[in-house]
């Protein structure tokens, strides 16, 4: 793991009501940039360790609060332990997926210009792309970012994400034409979120615009399979994720 770390504050654009400073955790001293997007749980020391693990591979990495508009991660953390029974149902009907349905494309887009360009200014980052991982709802955040910055965005991961194909006319799967990136997506099974269908069309759409991807469903895992602080923790599909995400970003940030 590497040991260097810190937490920053980032100004964020808009109009009065919604300007002001996010928070962020960096790891990592020296390498290819990378973006981590949280959960919808948040920002908090399971996702600390998650940017840590990355880092240590070689690169530095960005886990911003991306509900910094709602409140600090402290006010919006949950209180009590997500791996006992009914805790993380609990604290997912106490207004979650309000944040989560507040973050419209325009304001994932607005943001991530920042996200990206924080992480460029950060002295430690070498030139050349950057990658992004997601996680949850933040997987689709990913891929957004992915698509409005081809350019900068190399990688990007997504993992148990929910909400990829939908009937709505910013369905996030819309985007893919608009990808450079090569695509590492693991999915849980089962997920209510991602149906096998919906899956499906996801891979449809990243093979009709030739986007180089590595797709699969994760065996007896839930959604939240990688978060070792709730209950739908799943060691084996959280370090086949590690291992398939580190190949990708390997592969395109061009790290031996």
């Amino acid at each position: 793991m590497t040991s260097v770390s810190e937490h920053i504050c980032c100004p964020m654009p808009g109009g009065a009501a919604q300007s002001g400073m996010a928070e962020a955790y960096v790891a990592g001293d020296h390498g290819p940039g990378v973006l981590l997007y949280m959960d919808a749980i948040g920002l908090r020391p399971q996702i600390e360790r998650m940017a840590d693990r990355v880092a240590s591979w070689g690169y530095v990495v960005l886990a911003p609060h991306v509900f910094w508009r709602d409140g600090t991660s402290a006010d919006l953390a949950p209180t009590g332990d997500l791996r006992e029974p009914g805790n993380r149902e609990a604290f997912f009907a106490s207004g979650v997926m309000d944040r989560v349905r507040a973050l419209t494309p325009d304001r994932v887009r607005a943001d991530a210009d920042v996200w990206i360009d924080t992480l460029r200014a950060h002295p430690g980052v070498t030139a050349g792309p950057l990658g992004v991982t997601g996680y949850c709802f933040g997987g689709r955040l990913a891929l957004i970012t992915g698509a409005h910055r081809p350019d900068d965005v190399a990688v990007v991961g997504m993992f148990h994400t929910g909400g990829i194909v939908t009937d709505s006319p910013d369905s996030p799967h819309l985007v893919v034409p608009d990808l450079t990136a090569r695509v590492v997506a693991g999915h849980a099974d089962g997920d209510g979120s991602n149906t096998p269908e919906q899956i499906a069309a996801f891979d449809e759409a990243l093979l009709a615009n030739d986007v180089p991807h590595r797709t699969a469903i994760y065996p007896g895992a839930a959604h939240g399979f990688t978060m070792a602080d709730t209950s739908s923790y799943q060691e084996a599909g959280a370090e086949r994720h590690f291992a398939e995400l580190r190949e990708a970003l390997a592969a395109g940030l061009q790290i031996a």
